[in-house]
């Protein structure tokens, strides 16, 4: 991407931000007799993939089953159009009733008024919810959203091609640079026609495991960025040596099968992501068998990975029926019947009541023993994002598929990323 692109893209998400604080002054839940005899309509909108729709429709109406008076009518899109409309909805004052929600933004539309305090409804149940799960949708003390489920950073393995091309499984829980060397193997074992992995250097969370290995986190406590250039040209180089080494996919063949991954579509035998991908992946694979294994680390014996609730539910401060949009997020964070249609495909359960309905087999028993089998890598959760978070998250993914691309160097990457990242925290601040 050009530079005069990323800065119009920059200035979008910084001009976003202040119609995002104009609109939510006028922010709150409007005041609303429910009648449970009288017909409604809510809206409900998430991103994600067909097999998630499915899901979410299935749901809906069994929802419905119990809940006739209350019609969901649900839309979905993929992640980076979803918060582009939401921005559109927020600045005209139509945000869906409900929705599905990242943690990265919920401090942004929490603290501009439009999310609306869960507390405050008597159907909204949070007894089945750990508190420390419940802390992953406050701010300040107020419950803005309640968590779908939970996961952690994971090494996705495809089986079959492992086994179409002779290649041993990742151990899992090495050091990166015995990752990119196993990559490597595995590139040669197929003589190109697939590829060890993707370039893990452009996803932030890696860059978060390898500081949080040292103790740190990507951001201070007062909203800083929480590392140096140093550290971002160390990361970055490590991935720069995969991409030159040949050992993973190159960019120019994910951009040609964007949205899916190079592991959904079978360019890459390894993946690294959250634990609650293997049912998207093995949907998009077609795979019959995908294997997890502990991510790689960057300092053996440390607590680096954590308990990620990004997922949340939330209702929307604009919302003509709040009380029947509660109802709504209460059924699918808690219900059984909600475990029963997702399974872990959310993250593992947050809820236990939701976790009940689940049958734990196949993909969901292997989500549920692989969260196990690291438990002694988690340590606390970082502190709710800063405002601006997912701009910088995009920023860096942006960055690093331009390195992959060979369009820019490490070092004009490393200047523009904290360039840009000060532009957003400081808008945001």
């Amino acid at each position: 991407m050009k530079r005069s692109t990323k800065l119009s893209l920059l200035s979008t998400a910084v001009l976003g931000a202040t119609a995002l604080v104009l609109s939510g002054c006028a922010g709150g839940t409007a005041a609303e007799e429910y009648d449970p005899d009288e017909q409604v309509s809510i809206t409900f909108t998430w991103w994600g993939n067909d097999d998630r729709a499915q899901r979410y429709n299935d749901l809906i109406d069994r929802f419905n089953e119990e809940y006739p008076n209350i019609e969901v009518k649900g839309s979905f899109t993929d992640f980076a159009g979803y918060w582009t409309q939401r921005q559109t909805e927020a600045a005209g004052g139509g945000l869906p009733d409900v929705m599905q929600f990242d943690y990265s933004y919920l401090r942004q539309y929490a603290e501009n008024g439009l999310i609306t305090d869960l507390s405050s409804f008597e159907d909204v149940d949070t007894s089945a919810i750990s508190d420390s799960l419940l802390g992953t949708g406050q701010l300040d003390g107020t419950q803005y959203g309640l968590p779908l489920g939970y996961s952690t950073w994971a090494t996705f393995l495809n089986d079959d091609l492992l086994a179409e091309y002779g290649v041993e499984p990742y151990a899992g829980g090495t050091s990166y640079e015995d990752y990119s060397a196993w990559m490597a193997d595995a590139t040669e074992k197929s003589g190109g026609a697939v590829f060890g992995g993707t370039d893990y250097s452009q996803r932030i969370q890696n860059f978060e495991m390898m500081l949080r290995a040292g103790g740190g986190n990507l951001f201070t406590e007062d909203g800083e960025l929480g590392f140096d250039e140093d550290q971002l040209r160390e990361f970055w180089n490590l991935g720069a040596a995969d991409i030159e080494s040949g050992a993973v996919v190159p960019q120019q063949q994910l951009a040609e099968i964007d949205p899916i991954s190079g592991f959904g579509a079978n360019l890459t035998e390894s993946e690294l992501s959250w634990s609650n991908f293997i049912a998207s992946y093995l949907a998009d694979s077609g795979a019959s068998s995908v294997t997890m294994a502990a991510p790689p680390t960057f300092e053996d014996g440390s607590q680096d990975l954590y308990q990620q609730a990004g997922l949340q539910m939330v209702v929307s401060s604009q919302s003509e029926h709040p009380t029947a949009a509660a109802i709504f997020l209460d059924y699918v964070v808690n219900s059984p019947e909600a475990g029963e249609i997702f399974g872990t495909s959310l993250g593992f359960p947050a809820s236990e009541t939701k976790l009940a309905g689940a049958t734990l087999e196949g993909p969901d028993q292997q989500v549920a023993d692989f969260l196990d089998s690291v438990s002694d890598r988690i340590g606390d959760a970082p502190a709710l994002p800063v405002n601006g978070y997912g701009s910088i998250e995009q920023t860096f993914w942006d960055l690093g598929k331009e390195i992959g691309l060979g369009t820019t160097s490490v070092d004009d990457a490393v200047s523009r990323f904290f360039s840009e990242a000060d532009v957003v925290l400081s808008a945001n601040s």
